[in-house]
């Protein structure tokens, strides 16, 4: 689903209404490989069957802790729509977060740190580990975010400062 950005205050399953944006990540489910002379582009890798399984196991965890108006904003990969599509929710696609985004453009694309309400990002890696090692020490570095996983961050604004938190990190196998 197209759209423009939109921000929302509501609160997720568990929440005690401290948090002021939760972003989550989710890197998209397993995908074909890219066979030796290929000359398809690398956003037309389709997932595989198994991508597709992780893509369900991961979509029903995320869907009982998600708000109904989540903003959910999706690389135009065709891996990152399947997996997006498994969750049966609206979504826009989001040209920033594609293969090869920068950390920079990515956090951009999200509004961080402005946001507000929650926003569920589904795209690649290696720009998933980097967005996930700048919100846990603030730098950038090398961090694997396994396929079809997700990493949850809160934040809260404590005295003026906002503070990030790792809220939750999950994998389709243990979801399932």
């Amino acid at each position: 689903m197209m759209g423009g950005r939109r921000h929302n205050r509501s609160q997720t399953v568990g929440d005690v209404g401290l948090e002021r944006l939760n972003l989550i990540l989710w890197r998209h489910a397993h995908a074909e490989e890219v066979p030796l002379g290929w000359a398809g582009r690398d956003a037309d890798r389709a997932l595989t069957a198994k991508g597709l399984r992780q893509a369900q196991q991961m979509a029903v965890w995320l869907d009982a802790r998600l708000p109904p108006d989540c903003d959910i904003v999706v690389s135009p990969a065709l891996r990152t729509r399947q997996t997006a599509d498994a969750l049966r929710r609206p979504y826009r696609l989001c040209p920033a977060i594609a293969t090869g985004a920068r950390v920079d453009d990515f956090l951009h694309a999200v509004d961080w740190p402005a946001a507000s309400g929650t926003v569920l990002a589904v795209g690649h890696q290696p720009t998933l580990g980097g967005v996930a090692a700048r919100l846990l020490g603030g730098r950038d570095g090398p961090l694997v975010i396994q396929r079809a996983a997700v990493w949850w961050f809160a934040v809260r604004d404590e005295g003026g400062t906002a503070c990030v938190a790792l809220r939750a990190v999950m994998s389709a196998d243990l979801a399932a």
